[in-house]
């Protein structure tokens, strides 16, 4: 049997990681600046969290939700207490995709509507589930239904609050910062604006799958606007690179027994991973180091009068260049050994771990003037 290949891939495999490096097998170092889409928050093989892992694989790794799970409970305590949303309830998952597709379907249940509001076109879901929201989960499955989903462009305040001045909508949904498409920010007026349009019964989702977890300078991308959504969805940074994905949930929505489901979702082992990196994040102030180190690459980045425009905030960076962004990737991977990621024609993204210093960064700016 051979691989399905779906993806474009460079010709070389890091085999292992130290912090903010991987090593191919012939012992390369590469800087990694993009760590897998967001993934790795904590940097790659931090000691406290390979041992959190393997203490909780020896021990048991899985079981199912059928019993109790105190590392689940331990993972929500924490999670409330960092991220300020300790009142929210949390509903744990296997990805974004299905941190999105929960959070919708509870958007639907509890206005009994059936579509959503979709910022831009930018929200993560690799399901039919994602953009699809069902009235009854006792009758309907939303993988039979066609999505029901509409979409306005981000920061226009009118167009979006003449959507939900219909009152049709159970749910609109944006990210705290657009990742996938370019790293484009909702200004915070239009954030604010959002949520006060949310009187209608319209329930406020943000996904922060990309942006969360401290990587914008605040834990949440949305904090920077003052605001509290309803539903909040969050993976990719959650547990260092283990699949884990979860939905804080505000104190307005009814839990009921069979209302939402998941296989693997909140296993022994995830909760072990995601436990281990609050607690790094916590200890290592990460959530301030990105903001701090973020702030200095965006103000070295927009010094350099040759960039189109370099958006973000923290360690969440899009640089918009006057050329071929997959080509000057190639050459920061290939000629200076730097890992980076891409979105488009021209614009190239900064994802570090939340621990890359200022002499990292450094070596990333000296390099990259120099092409």
């Amino acid at each position: 049997m051979q691989l399905f290949n779906v993806y474009s891939l460079y010709p070389i495999e890091p085999v292992r990681g130290n912090g903010c490096f991987v090593y191919d097998a012939a012992g390369t170092e590469y800087l990694d600046l993009y760590g897998g889409h967001a993934v790795i928050s904590i940097g790659h093989a931090q000691p406290d969290y390979v041992r959190a892992v393997q203490e909780q694989v020896a021990r048991l790794g899985f079981y199912s939700n059928s019993v109790e799970n105190s590392l689940q409970v331990k993972l929500a305590e924490k999670l409330g207490r960092i991220s300020g949303y300790d009142d929210y309830r949390l509903f744990l998952c296997n990805s974004g995709a299905e941190a999105n597709e929960n959070a919708l379907k509870l958007a639907s249940f509890h206005t009994g509507r059936k579509k959503v509001l979709a910022i831009a076109k930018a929200f993560h879901g690799r399901t039919s589930g994602a953009v699809a929201v069902t009235d009854n989960p006792a009758i309907s499955s939303p993988f039979n239904r066609t999505p029901n989903v509409e979409f306005t462009p981000l920061n226009d305040i009118e167009a979006m609050r003449e959507k939900l001045a219909t009152r049709e909508f159970a749910a609109v949904i944006v990210e705290g910062i657009q990742g996938v498409s370019g790293i484009h920010c909702p200004a915070d007026e239009f954030l604010r604006a959002v949520r006060a349009a949310t009187e209608t019964g319209t329930q406020l989702v943000l996904d922060e799958i990309q942006s969360g977890y401290g990587r914008t300078g605040r834990f949440f991308a949305h904090q920077a606007a003052g605001i509290r959504p309803d539903l909040i969805t969050t993976a990719k940074g959650m547990a260092n690179g283990f699949p884990i994905g979860g939905v804080l949930i505000a104190p307005h929505f009814e839990a009921q027994a069979g209302l939402l489901g998941t296989t693997f979702g909140g296993s022994h082992l995830a909760c072990a991973a995601a436990i281990a990196v609050l607690d790094v994040i916590e200890r290592e102030g990460l959530v301030e180091n990105a903001a701090a180190v973020g702030e200095y690459l965006l103000a070295e980045l927009r010094r350099m009068n040759s960039l189109k425009e370099v958006r973000g905030r923290g360690l969440m960076i899009g640089i918009e260049i006057d050329g071929s962004g997959p080509e000057l990737r190639k050459k920061l991977l290939f000629d200076k050994h730097i890992f980076t990621g891409g979105a488009g024609a021209s614009t190239v993204r900064l994802l570090p771990a939340l621990c890359l210093t200022r002499e990292l960064a450094d070596r990333f700016l000296e390099a990259f003037r120099s092409l």
